[in-house]
């Protein structure tokens, strides 16, 4: 009995039609049908930053490929908060949290429903991973330098070494922090006092102002405040003498600025200079008809 009904599922033909509840929707091709997966997973970001001082605030938006009715969002794998799209378009939600404490940190995921799936979950997004650095000492700020102090040339490589501060219990990681970069362009572990980062190949992009953390590689993720900044510039040999030496983003230039009263009255100047010289070119004009039309009058030989 299952193995006709099995035949009959797999093999359907006019004699034998296949009724399917309507909570089920298969895609069929040819004489074989499958069940849809789960639909495609969502991104998330935090904005400004993924790595946050206590107290502060971040937002963690979750986008989906597709119109949503729902998105759940989850810490740890537990469900912290769901919520609706908040665009137009059904695809976009925003989490807000305020007052951050350093037990805010840890992995973040984001799921949806989608609208046109028949209520089915998506996929997870991929883990984010938010860190709150301690501003009340329980781990001392980190020291950082770079090997090569100063500017360094284009193509080159900078190590940069972040060293924390006194003994800390069970596995550290080190976080590489950029001004202006959401998330940190490098973090590793280490069983060490000291870590180096490389930044291999370096370009104008690589220009900037940066600093380290370190933190608990586990739960509370503890991490310690942010070392000093320090800054890179990066010179191009091949670049003319006065744009070798970038920073990235390059600084805006100068502009000449007039107010606008004198922007005003250079405008009503040139209107004014324009309308003499077009009266001129008439009256030459003028002249040179009124000549022609009294010549013509005078002439003798003209037929009245």
């Amino acid at each position: 009995m299952v193995s006709g009904s099995l035949d009959k599922l797999l093999h359907p033909s006019p004699q034998n039609p296949v009724f399917l509840p309507p909570f089920i929707s298969f895609v069929c091709m040819s004489t074989f049908c499958f069940l849809p997966g789960p639909p495609s997973k969502p991104s998330l970001s935090a904005w400004p930053s993924t790595v946050l001082p206590t107290k502060s605030n971040v937002i963690l938006r979750c986008k989906s490929p597709t119109p949503s009715k729902h998105f759940i969002l989850k810490k740890e794998g537990f469900v912290l908060d769901t919520v609706k799209p908040y665009n137009l378009t059904e695809e976009m939600a925003n989490f807000h949290f305020t007052e951050l404490r350093q037990s805010d940190g840890g992995h973040y995921t984001c799921e949806y429903y989608s609208k046109w799936s028949h209520n089915t979950l998506s996929q997870p997004s991929d883990a984010l991973f938010l860190l709150v650095t301690d501003e009340n000492g329980y781990l001392p700020k980190p020291s950082f330098q770079a090997h090569h102090r100063g500017t360094v040339t284009a193509g080159s490589t900078v190590t940069l070494q972040c060293q924390k501060a006194g003994s800390v219990l069970g596995p550290i990681w080190f976080a590489l922090l950029k001004v202006g970069h959401s998330t940190p362009v490098q973090t590793r572990g280490s069983a060490g006092m000291v870590l180096d980062f490389s930044l291999q190949n370096v370009t104008a992009r690589d220009a900037g102002k940066y600093s380290c953390v370190y933190y608990q590689a586990k739960a509370p993720y503890r991490a310690s405040d942010p070392s000093n900044l320090l800054e890179i510039s990066v010179i191009d040999n091949h670049l003319p003498q006065d744009s070798a030496a970038s920073t990235f983003p390059p600084q805006p230039k100068e502009t000449s600025y007039k107010p606008l009263d004198t922007m005003t009255e250079d405008y009503t100047m040139g209107n004014l200079i324009r309308i003499g010289v077009a009266a001129v070119i008439i009256l030459i004009v003028g002249g040179f008809l009124v000549e022609a039309w009294h010549s013509e009058r005078l002439s003798p030989n003209r037929q009245w």
